[in-house]
């Protein structure tokens, strides 16, 4: 058993790992650390944990704790770990970070999209960018991993092999996304109160969100990203319009990429999040509309599983040499 350490275990990606790891066949938790939950009980602030973590009590978030740890999560807001990750690597074989830290390649996105200048940019080089359907070969024995998060995510699965294979232009292209609130964090604010979200659906981070470049970056494209808060609690809806290149069909382009991948469902089916609702699998499909001349490939999954915590231990599993599916669902929670 690979012994693990969790970092921001009590916010909503926190939490996911530890539902998650509670069934991995390889892989213990032996550290949960909170900052503003440190000293409570992990079955306290969530009682679904209990059956798994009775007795579990959240530390505080110190390094040293991780000392002897074969691999660490870190489920923390933005920022957090630049400075902890170099101090982490000197004590862990293992780490995958699930925030926005280490995955754009290029230092000076950073205080263009996010307001700030890397503190680390020597290991933006380093750090493996973690979509495993995408960049798969990648992650064997890799030592420091950025987890892609859900918005990317799901528009990287819906675009990437249409731009690989040639069969959209790779300009002009348009994502238009929805998440449930939980993507906002488990901390609330006036725009995710119940009053403000509930019967309403709206959008907002206008022309500038800051996970453009990184979907820009994973899939090749340049891309208007516009991002929607809808009122459900899990969830990601990414609906993405191309021009295509030619009449080639972009639904058995999407089956042939995906064909060996356990976690992507490629159908004819319109995707629906609840379809996704607690599991690691990605739902897609995709038309060519010789009407308007556009194409649309549809991307669906669960913005905490498949869009954080499910994903980053798919990459842990293929960085450690084990099984890429153990521990994680494929079948999704219905109703």
């Amino acid at each position: 058993m690979l012994d693990v350490g969790v970092f921001g275990a009590s916010g909503f990606g926190g939490a996911e790992l530890m539902r998650l790891l509670a069934a991995h066949p390889d892989m213990q938790v032996r550290l949960a650390t909170a900052d503003s939950q440190a000293g409570g009980r992990v079955a306290d602030l969530y009682p679904s944990l209990a059956g798994a973590y009775p007795e579990t009590v959240f530390s505080g978030p110190d390094p040293a704790a991780a000392d002897g740890l074969d691999l660490v999560f870190l489920a923390l807001p933005h920022g957090a770990s630049q400075d902890l990750v170099p101090e982490l690597r000197k004590r862990v074989g293992t780490i995958v970070d699930l925030a926005a830290d280490f995955r754009l390649k290029d230092a000076s996105l950073y205080p263009e999209w996010y307001g700030e200048e890397h503190h680390h940019p020597e290991l933006l080089a380093e750090a493996v960018f973690g979509i495993p359907e995408l960049f798969r070969a990648d992650l064997p024995g890799a030592s420091l991993v950025a987890a892609a998060g859900c918005y990317v995510t799901a528009a990287a699965l819906a675009l990437a092999p249409l731009v690989r294979g040639g069969l959209i232009q790779s300009d002009g292209v348009i994502v238009d996304a929805a998440s449930g609130v939980s993507g906002a964090g488990r901390v609330p604010r006036a725009n995710t109160h119940f009053n403000t979200v509930d019967e309403d659906f709206t959008a907002y981070g206008l022309l500038r969100h800051r996970h453009t470049p990184e979907m820009e970056q994973a899939t090749g494209a340049q891309i208007l990203f516009t991002p929607h808060l809808a009122p459900m609690n899990r969830g990601i809806l990414a609906t993405c319009y191309a021009r295509p290149t030619g009449a080639s069909d972009p639904l058995a382009a999407l089956a042939d990429a995906y064909r060996d991948n356990t976690f992507v469902v490629v159908s004819e089916r319109s995707p629906s999040t609840k379809a996704t609702l607690g599991s690691n699998s990605a739902h897609l499909t995709a038309r060519l509309d010789p009407r308007t001349g556009w194409v649309v490939s549809i991307c669906a999954l669960d913005n905490l599983t498949k869009g954080a915590a499910g994903q980053a231990i798919q990459c842990a599993n293929l960085a450690l040499g084990l099984a890429e599916g153990a521990g994680l669902p494929v079948v999704g929670v219905y109703p």
